[in-house]
């Protein structure tokens, strides 16, 4: 119980601090200055309620955190939990191409009391997963930061994981420190053309780079359960992107020059065109585009690197359908 009262404590002065940007909100670089309690919505497009459109467990995170590190196949990571993922609806990057687009750009989702939000929370764990894992919560840090408060006291006690576009706030990221567990941020593009063409945040580089050195700050090794499953850490994810190679590089570059060699990078190789995808990057990723990145990131020497097969076929992707009950179920 020591943990979870440390949290609640920190819970406490993270919502204090971030209680009067909701009436102007700056909780992200969006800054839209928005009143989110008088029912203003902003870029992200969401009051001061979460919506949520799934809590469950998934298998398909990077393994040491689904849970399938060192087990036999799906059968035996099932017995072993998932990840306990919440998705929010809503999200305060939009990029065009984004394969959870129905919950990013169309808002699926149902409004989740705080109450309703911890249940969802200690469900998961009562189910076995693994951590708590909140998907895009940048927008709805404090609802989010509300409900953990409530699962604490009522017997959280797995990981905190914060899975993040990495367009993120320095000063909530610092607010965190303490409460997070595990870090498991997007780091997209380094070229401001780049960003503003697919997520319309020429900025986004300047804020994510800021944001992801905090993290590596207060979380700066990946640390593994004996049984190969993340305990503490920060993960770096990078989609390579088509026709955006020489970006992906740029990146590596920069992640080994300004973070800790003994965090988590997790190269992904499984882009699929969806949305609003331009028409220079509505085709899927080529070998020649992911091998030259995967080769890269190996000779840096990164303690944990986590790869996907060489690209997916063109009737082969991992983009979940959240209308589903399953929405991992592509079969």
């Amino acid at each position: 119980m020591a943990d979870a009262e440390r949290k609640i404590r920190l819970i406490d002065k993270a919502l204090e601090a971030l209680a009067p940007l909701e009436r102007r909100c700056t909780l992200c670089p969006r800054k839209c200055g928005v009143d989110r309690l008088a029912g203003r919505t902003g870029v992200c497009r969401t009051g001061s309620w979460a919506s949520v459109s799934h809590a469950l467990l998934h298998f398909g995170e990077e393994p040491v955190l689904s849970g399938t590190s060192r087990a036999a196949g799906a059968r035996a990571a099932r017995a072993r939990g998932g990840s306990g993922t919440v998705f929010f609806a809503g999200c305060n990057l939009k990029c065009l191409f984004c394969q959870n687009y129905q919950l990013s750009w169309l808002l699926e989702g149902n409004a989740a009391t705080d109450e309703a939000l911890a249940a969802m929370m200690l469900g998961l764990q009562k189910e076995g997963a693994l951590n708590i894992n909140l998907v895009s919560p940048t927008h709805v840090i404090l609802p989010a930061l509300k409900a953990l408060r409530i699962a604490y006291e009522n017997g959280l006690r797995i990981p905190l994981v914060y899975n993040s576009n990495g367009y993120e706030s320095l000063e909530v990221v610092r607010l965190l420190d303490g409460i997070v567990d595990i870090y498991l941020p997007d780091l997209k593009y380094l070229s401001p053309e780049i960003s503003k063409r697919y997520s319309g945040a020429a900025d986004y580089f300047e804020n994510a780079a800021e944001a992801v050195r905090e993290m590596s700050l207060q979380q700066p090794v990946l640390i593994l359960r004996p049984e190969g499953e993340a305990r503490r850490g920060l993960i770096v994810r990078h989609l390579v992107l088509p026709g955006c190679t020489a970006d992906s590089l740029a990146i590596l570059a920069w992640l080994c020059e300004n973070i800790s060699p003994f965090i988590g990078l997790s190269l992904m190789s499984q882009y699929h065109p969806c949305f609003r995808a331009p028409d220079e990057i509505s085709r899927p990723l080529s070998p020649q585009e992911y091998r030259p990145v995967a080769e890269r990131a190996a000779a840096l020497g990164f303690g944990h690197l986590f790869l996907q097969p060489e690209p997916f076929g063109p009737d082969e992707h991992l983009v979940p359908d959240f209308r589903k009950k399953e929405p991992f179920r592509w079969k």
